[in-house]
């Protein structure tokens, strides 16, 4: 006679789905205070994005691309304070702004080594896309060292050394934080448009 077939102890595979829900939702609860939603105006132009705390001196890092060509614009935490912020700086060859804002916001997160990442770790992109207040995805590290073309005005370039997720992202998660499994920032989102690709600019 043969031998009973038994179905596999679905136990396993749920441990394994508490365990990842519990990381994401750590990470979540770490950044989601700490991630702000950008609105700026520059030449009747208006245009969002997310950014991270950076110090405890009020500097927010966000994508070059969010802020554009303009001076400063508001920043909303998730707490409900409202700042208005200043440019401090961009760099378009690498995408990444730093802002300041006009008055105290949360304290900023740990900042982790992009470098300790491996392909398939787990990551989590958290992003403060207006009227979608946190909202959190996860996913994989897919590759790492990719080269992204990037277009500002007239001109293309190659932002390199990105790394590529498959953790979905919306233009309006576009400097937002990506994390790693213990909720260190080891990058800032990029989301290009077109590309259906979570990028993230390493830190």
């Amino acid at each position: 006679s043969g031998s009973a077939v038994h179905p596999a102890d679905p136990s396993a595979d749920r441990e394994a789905m508490d365990a990842y829900s519990a990381i994401v939702t750590s990470v979540a609860a770490q950044l989601t205070p700490r991630v702000a939603a950008l609105r700026l105006r520059s030449g009747g132009h208006e245009s969002a994005g997310s950014a991270v705390v950076l110090t405890g001196e009020s500097h927010l890092l966000t994508n070059a691309h969010v802020v554009g060509i303009a001076d400063g614009g508001s920043a909303e935490f998730a707490d409900g304070t409202i700042a208005r912020f200043d440019v401090v700086g961009r760099d378009r060859l690498s995408d990444i702004a730093v802002i300041r804002a006009d008055r105290e916001v949360p304290t900023p997160p740990e900042y982790g080594d992009a470098d300790s990442l491996l392909v398939g770790s787990l990551v989590v992109a958290v992003g403060n896309p207006l009227g979608l207040a946190g909202t959190v995805t996860a996913g994989v590290v897919s590759a790492l060292g990719r080269s992204m073309p990037v277009r500002t005005g007239t001109a293309a370039r190659l932002i390199e050394d990105v790394i590529q997720t498959d953790a979905a992202l919306n233009p309006g998660n576009s400097g937002g934080a990506l994390a790693d499994s213990r909720g260190r920032v080891v990058g800032i989102n990029t989301a290009v448009a077109g590309m259906g690709l979570g990028l993230a600019v390493p830190i």
